[in-house]
């Protein structure tokens, strides 16, 4: 008998840079339910790829001196480089350059065409270059930039082919409001209501303004568009019009079509109206993720702040990363990415929950019976109802993979996990190992919980494929005792399995230790670039203070152990500072920039000798620092890490009297003091810090002094100016400020 067909896909990314930790949720959840439909006996095509064409790419490829193809060609070797590293099981690769697809895409634009769906036309509009999309005035944002990734937009004017939407318009709202075809369906309701109601307008498919795509074959002074292009592989791959692949009326239409949120539009609407204009099935289901942010933000490659997986998975492990991000995130919902969060998540379930349950079992087997059960079973309390939680997984599972529900089905596994946990707990094995007339209980227990592990790890071998099959090399599992069909019967594991101890699973990980470790790998992963000043009218100058009013502000390194939020306040946190004092409490209102998780771990600069004050009812023994942004945004200011905590900021001075001589003035210069010395330091708008040598000698205007000194500390500077010298000190220079160092 044939397997039943399964077709599931990512979407194409679109490798206008290197693969970030967003790209692994979607592909990573495609992948655990490709795994698990082959466990359940399916045949499985799981389809993955990369869209790239277009202007993006043209004009990346022309700042980096080669061709587009060139370009493309390099990410896509990091792609498969990541999907091997995470274990990706895809069964086909697309690429919108490959042959076959190029020829499905010109046939299908030709049909359209020939059925008089595609016209030829002028269009004007607002274009947004990183979403290669054109927008209506009405679809702009509140601030007059793409709706999708709120950049700003051009205005564009040129002759293009149309494909007419309005044909198709009721037949998609029924799609949309009537069936499942769209998960979550909150997704679809928002579709409906913002580009249907008002009238779905004609779509721009074809572009003249670069030539970095597929031509279109009656006319080849245009390219297709991309989303033409790009949406076609789900159907090219398969085989529709071209001599690749074969297995078109096998495998389509698709099962799955996983997407986020940001292209959820063009599967749930351009799509459709595709595949109703050639007549061809609709997919069966569209699941809709959310966004992984970090501090709040989408991550994406043009803010800078994506996660490197790569890192990650050579820290942690692939599995571990694998779990993380699917637990995390539940479908139709954006989740938070924080180091802290994924850390203490692989500590709380996979080290504390599977991981212990594991070593704890295997070892009491080793310990107590040579690591061989004996045959004789007794029953006793807490068995049946850990049996029952263990058998009654699989069906749990079933009904939430069929809804694409996949943070659910972990979190169900894991209640078995800490099921059996309490089993443990309750049915005391080392009491037990105490009276040799308990010997039969004994095994029974070890062998329940051994058992429970086997069915736990039978569907957990979809989500965390390399980590099972240790564990099951552990318990003494066999491949026989490893099939689908046993995943809710309880008893298969031979009555004297044997266990073989071995490596721990999930090693509990250090979690400030790690995360000031990670902050610091990732930071340093960063591509260096220059970052843009934006305009800033900056406030007028306070009145000028002296060196003493100055000094006498006490600013000290301290680190965030505990943040949380003021009650009844919506701007205020409330912090507990380490500051090398015995602690102190502040408040700070900083709230709508900054969640409590945001802030743990770091060390802020610190007001100390601020008069206490209560805010909203909480004392606040000092201030943090922070800055105001042109945008309205308030940023902290976070000191280096390698900072000590209490190290207080060097600003207090000796003043020392001295003759004044003749010294050129240009530029701006800062004098400042230590060890009862002045010194002058000759700030350029490049060069505004002062850099630590053993020696400075040729102080000339328009240069950088150059500081000689050890742990802040100044120990020699000579200075050489037309003879002018000073071994101790710099003759008198006027001095707008002081610098500050630590």
């Amino acid at each position: 008998m044939s397997k039943k067909p399964f077709y599931i896909t990512t979407p194409i990314y679109y490798p206008s840079g290197n693969p970030h930790i967003g790209h692994c949720y979607t592909t990573v959840a495609c992948d655990s339910i490709a795994r698990y439909r082959r466990m359940q006996g399916y045949d499985v095509l799981f389809l993955t790829g990369t869209d790239e064409h277009g202007l993006k790419i043209e004009q990346k490829a022309a700042a980096k001196g080669v061709t587009p193809k060139e370009y493309v060609d390099e990410i896509v070797k990091t792609f498969k480089a990541l999907w091997a590293k995470m274990h990706i099981s895809y069964d086909r690769y697309i690429r919108t350059t490959d042959d076959y697809h190029i020829e499905t895409v010109q046939k299908i634009f030709k049909k359209l065409y020939d059925l008089g769906y595609i016209y030829k036309g002028e269009y004007k509009g607002k274009y947004c270059t990183p979403c290669e999309s054109f927008w209506t005035e009405s679809q702009l944002d509140e601030n007059g930039c793409c709706p999708e990734c709120h950049r700003e937009v051009t205005e564009a004017k040129e002759e293009a082919y149309f494909m007419k939407m309005s044909p198709f318009a009721d037949r998609i709202e029924k799609l949309l409001t009537e069936t499942d075809y769209l998960q979550p369906k909150t997704r679809a309701v928002e579709l409906v209501n913002n580009f249907i109601k008002p009238g779905l307008e004609d779509l721009c498919v074809s572009r003249t303004s670069f030539k970095w795509g597929i031509p279109v074959t009656f006319d080849p002074d245009h390219v297709v568009y991309v989303w033409i292009d790009a949406l076609s592989n789900y159907i090219s791959a398969t085989g529709l019009w071209q001599r690749a692949y074969h297995d078109f009326d096998r495998y389509w239409p698709a099962d799955v079509h996983m997407v986020a949120k940001d292209i959820m539009r063009f599967h749930a609407i351009i799509w459709p109206a595709m595949l109703m204009a050639l007549d061809l099935p609709l997919p069966k289901h569209l699941a809709v993720h959310g966004w992984i942010t970090f501090n709040g933000q989408k991550m994406s490659k043009s803010l800078g702040n994506v996660v490197d997986p790569f890192l990650l998975a050579d820290r942690y492990g692939a599995d571990a990363i694998r779990y993380h991000i699917l637990r995390e995130m539940a479908l139709g919902a954006d989740s938070s990415f924080s180091n802290e969060i994924m850390i203490n998540r692989i500590n709380s379930d996979l080290a504390n929950g599977l991981g212990n349950l594991v070593s704890r079992t295997v070892a009491m087997v080793d310990k107590y019976f040579g690591g061989t059960l004996p045959e004789e079973r007794q029953a006793g309390e807490f068995d049946d109802d850990l049996i029952a939680a263990a058998t009654g997984l699989k069906a749990k599972l079933e009904t939430l993979l069929d809804k694409t529900q996949l943070n659910q089905m972990l979190a169900e596994i894991f209640q078995v996990v800490s099921r059996a946990n309490k089993y443990i707990d309750e049915t005391a094995p080392w009491i037990l190992a105490r009276d040799e007339a308990n010997r039969t209980r004994l095994a029974t227990v070890l062998y329940n919980l051994l058992e429970t592990i086997r069915i736990i790890t039978l569907p957990l071998g979809a989500f965390m494929p390399e980590t099972m099959p240790k564990i099951w090399a552990q318990i003494g599992a066999t491949e026989d005792t490893l099939t689908y069909d046993t995943a809710d019967q309880f008893g298969t594991l031979p009555a004297n399995v044997t266990v073989h101890k071995g490596e721990i699973i999930f090693p509990r990980i250090d979690v400030e230790k790690e995360i000031d470790e990670l902050n610091q790998l990732i930071l340093a992963a960063q591509p260096k670039e220059e970052p843009k000043e934006p305009e800033f009218t900056p406030q007028p100058l306070a009145e000028e203070i002296g060196i003493e009013q100055f000094g006498a502000v006490d600013l000290r390194v301290a680190k965030v152990l505990e943040c949380e939020k003021v009650k009844k306040s919506k701007k205020l946190l409330k912090l507990q500072l380490d500051d090398g004092m015995g602690g102190r409490q502040v408040v700070s209102g900083i709230a709508p920039w900054y969640k409590p998780e945001d802030l743990i771990g770091k060390k802020i600069m610190l007001v100390a000798n601020l008069k206490p004050a209560k805010l909203c009812g909480v004392e606040s023994c000092g201030m943090i620092c922070a800055a105001d942004m042109p945008n309205g945004d308030v940023k902290v200011i976070f000191p280096d890490e390698s900072l000590p905590v209490a190290r207080r900021s060097a600003k207090r001075t000796k003043r020392k009297t001295i003759e004044k001589e003749a010294v050129p003035r240009s530029g701006l210069r800062y004098g400042f003091s230590v060890g009862g010395a002045v010194w002058l330091c000759q700030l350029l708008p490049e060069q505004c810090q002062i850099e630590g040598v053993h020696h400075a000698i040729g102080v000339e205007v328009g240069s950088l002094l150059l500081v000689s000194g050890e742990r802040g500390g100044v120990q020699e500077v000579v200075l050489e100016k037309n003879g002018i010298g000073g071994g101790e000190g710099v003759v008198g220079v006027e001095s707008p400020g002081i610098v500050s160092y630590t």
